[in-house]
């Protein structure tokens, strides 16, 4: 699995003014269904379903949003560069600025798990961060995202 079969590169946005996690979900909801298909109500929900069992902050700046949803059949990705980072409730307690949001089938299993470990393990470099808070170019970013890597166990 690599992350140009989860990311299409119109769903790798900068964004400007996030405020709140609602608000930030909204928008990853509204990406969602305009570059999958996706309903963006069920989209947000789900997020916040998950988010409600604990924040997916993971420290250093990054989140990592998912959810598992009914009707999808396969395991999609949206990555937002925040222009200014926000609370995210994170583990460090740092703000969050680096967010990939993972939506996947409801019986996804293993595949979800293989694809957040995959999202984890690139998002954990400290050089694809740093290219990534460097750069502003949604293209750019995909880039950066998808370009291939020596895979290392998760």
């Amino acid at each position: 699995m690599d992350i140009a079969k989860i990311l299409k590169p119109e769903a790798v946005r900068v964004l400007a003014g996030m405020t709140s996690k609602k608000r930030l979900f909204q928008d990853l909801g509204e990406v969602a269904a305009a570059v999958y298909g996706l309903t963006a109500g069920v989209a947000v929900d789900g997020l916040l379903e998950r988010e409600s069992l604990g924040p997916t902050g993971v420290g250093h700046g990054i989140a990592l949003p998912h959810a598992r949803l009914e009707g999808l059949d396969r395991i999609v990705g949206v990555f937002v560069r925040l222009e200014k980072p926000m609370d995210f409730d994170s583990v460090d307690r740092q703000p969050v600025d680096l967010i990939f949001t993972l939506f996947a089938p409801k019986d996804s299993g293993v595949e979800h798990l293989k694809a957040l470990a995959l999202i984890s393990r690139t998002m954990r470099d400290a050089n694809v961060c740093a290219k990534l808070r460097a750069n502003g170019q949604a293209a750019t970013l995909y880039a950066i995202l998808t370009e291939n890597r020596p895979q290392a166990a998760a």
